[in-house]
């Protein structure tokens, strides 16, 4: 009942603010009766607006849609959205088993693979995992969509074997990778780029570089660097689904994971945002349970017998009458006692995936990135290993140059381009941070601090502008104290110091207007102007400022009080004399 009132609150919510926005796009419409495509996209994209509604809504006020425009819109967001789609299909999308193809296996009583010895690993007496290499038997080649006896060399083709020792995607988790050995053909080696199943056939996309048939014997090696990478992330996805309901609360659900050897994305249901000090506390949990090592205990009982568990994960899909469970800390045949509830305090999953033997191998896991995907799911993706330790230290690292340079910013410039350095510095900072690779929460902290100290070094600046542009200014207010017009020059550091010095002599002499001139190297003259209210009628501070920057090959931009440009010439008392005649015949 509480998600049915939330999303009723939602849908209502956005309904209010769709119907706002079409009463304000109507209001600027004047005498046009079409309503802007794009923005009925927007409505529609952005806040689930129905469309149906927006033309209803329309038509009680007499105006029509500009369907084209929607409808190209729609169609641009639906190609992007395919080629999209396509770019994050597996690279196995073309090696898939069609029906036919399954029915033709199932035919030839061809057996479904026996892919048990994925689990055949253990921990070597050096504390390294050891993963046993398998031999197999080709039973089935598969290519253009048809089952062949035989494949020529320098091409690829899918393989079917009695057993293999590859996992194949599948529950979130990548593929294997490595190579097989053809046993007539000991110094070639077939790459295993990906591996599938469908209807409990294994296939393996291989790269034949000799001729492979079907009756060969091949020797399986998996990519144990890979492999251990992807298990690493696979068991750190299933702390970090336990730490979230640890910190969150138990009404946490996990809607979906993408496990690869590089990292690991995980989407979870929230009522809100996750807060930086949420983050902080899981990736803590988590720390904690690597810390503590803890054995990671796998088994496969009856799916009937696990409803009992209280706290096991289950996600929303069918599972077949014998399932794996995946157990941290707690052996499996406790979880299974009556009454237990060990899996209210560790992480209890049920997954086929692979996974390591410890928590401890997970080494390190740190959040690199958090963000609503849509209302109420998050995306969280997050790093293991020797990955998360470079990234906790570039994290802190840049927390030291941003602690150096707040203090740089307390204490203030000596001078007006001091200040406008550190002011610069901070921006580079900042994007510095927002563009790094480095723990969510700590990011998070950092953009907070920058913002506040951007905020600071741009009023520092701003004062010290100020300042100097009044003391610029006192000489002209002796010699300029009743005029209505006052030309001249003046040495600024900036456009900014100019354009503040004559704000600031039009506020000393009411109903001046000022243009102010300012030499600049190499072979430049920065020009500002302000043109009074009682002058208006007469020229525009942007005319001014053009008529007298262009004649110097410059340029100049403003609106009709103030204006600021440039001219391109060394000769100072040239652009004066230009400033003064235009003034002449204007005022």
């Amino acid at each position: 009942m509480n998600i049915i009132n939330e999303n009723e609150a939602a849908f209502f919510s956005s309904l209010l603010q769709g119907r706002r926005v079409i009463n304000r796009t109507l209001q600027k419409l004047n005498h046009s009766r079409v309503f802007p495509g794009e923005i009925a996209w927007s409505l529609y994209k952005n806040l689930g607006f129905p469309l149906d509604l927006i033309k209803l809504m329309l038509e009680e006020k007499g105006v029509q849609l500009d369907v084209a425009t929607f409808d190209h819109l729609a169609q641009e967001h639906a190609e992007h959205s395919a080629k999209l789609q396509q770019q994050q299909q597996p690279q196995s999308a073309g090696m898939r088993l069609d029906v036919l193809s399954l029915a033709q296996l199932q035919q030839r009583n061809v057996p479904i693979t026996d892919d048990s010895p994925k689990y055949d690993y253990k921990l070597g007496q050096d504390g390294k995992y050891v993963f046993k290499p398998c031999q197999a038997t080709v039973l089935a080649l598969y290519k253009d969509w048809t089952l062949q006896e035989e494949v020529s060399g320098k091409q690829h083709c899918g393989v079917l074997l009695d057993r293999t020792c590859f996992y194949a995607e599948q529950g979130g988790q990548a593929s294997d990778q490595g190579y097989m050995v053809c046993g007539r053909q000991q110094d070639v080696l077939f790459p295993v780029e990906s591996v599938q199943v469908f209807g409990g056939y294994v296939i393996h996309e291989v790269f034949v570089s000799e001729t492979l048939k079907v009756g060969d014997q091949v020797h399986l090696f998996v990519d144990e660097a890979q492999r251990l990478a992807s298990m690493r992330n696979h068991t750190a996805t299933h702390l970090l689904n336990f730490a979230l309901r640890q910190v969150l609360g138990g009404c946490t659900e996990q809607r979906g994971s993408s496990v690869t050897a590089e990292q690991l994305r995980f989407f979870v249901n929230t009522k809100a945002p996750i807060k930086t000090e949420n983050l902080q506390e899981v990736e803590s949990v988590i720390q904690e349970m690597i810390k503590r090592n803890e054995t990671v205990y796998t088994g496969e009982v009856p799916i009937n017998l696990t409803s009992d568990v209280l706290g096991l994960r289950k996600l929303d899909m069918v599972y077949p009458d014998l399932v794996r469970v995946v157990s941290v800390g707690v052996p499996v045949e406790k979880l299974l006692a009556e009454g237990s509830k060990y899996a209210m305090s560790t992480s209890v999953e049920l997954c086929c995936g692979v996974h390591l033997l410890q928590t401890g191998d997970i080494q390190d896991f740190t959040i690199i990135s958090e963000r609503q995907m849509i209302k109420g799911i998050s995306h969280i993706v997050a790093v293991t290993g020797e990955q998360a330790r470079q990234t906790r230290d570039i994290g802190q690292f840049l927390a030291k140059e941003v602690d150096s340079l707040a203090t740089r910013v307390k204490l203030g410039g000596a001078s007006v381009n001091e200040a406008w350095r550190i002011s610069k510095e901070v921006g580079q900072l900042t994007d510095r941070v927002d563009t790094t690779k480095m723990t969510q929460w700590r990011k998070r902290k950092l953009q907070a601090t920058l913002k506040t100290l951007q905020q600071a070094a741009n009023n520092a600046h701003r004062k010290m502008e100020i300042k100097l542009a009044a003391e610029k200014v006192q000489d002209l207010l002796t010699k300029y104290s009743n005029e209505p017009v006052i030309i001249d020059t003046i040495p600024a550091e900036s456009p900014s110091i100019l354009m503040k010095a004559v704000n600031q002599l039009c506020n000393k002499v009411p109903g001046a207007s000022v243009m102010l001139l300012s030499s600049q190297a190499p072979d430049q003259v920065f020009c500002a102007c302000q043109v009074s209210k009682n002058s208006l009628a007469k020229v525009s501070a942007a005319d001014w400022a053009l008529a007298v920057c262009t004649q110097m090959g410059g340029k100049a931009d403003g609106s009709g009080v103030v204006a600021k440009g440039m001219a391109k010439t060394d000769d100072l008392q040239m652009v004066l004399a230009a400033a003064r005649e235009y003034a002449k015949n204007i005022f």
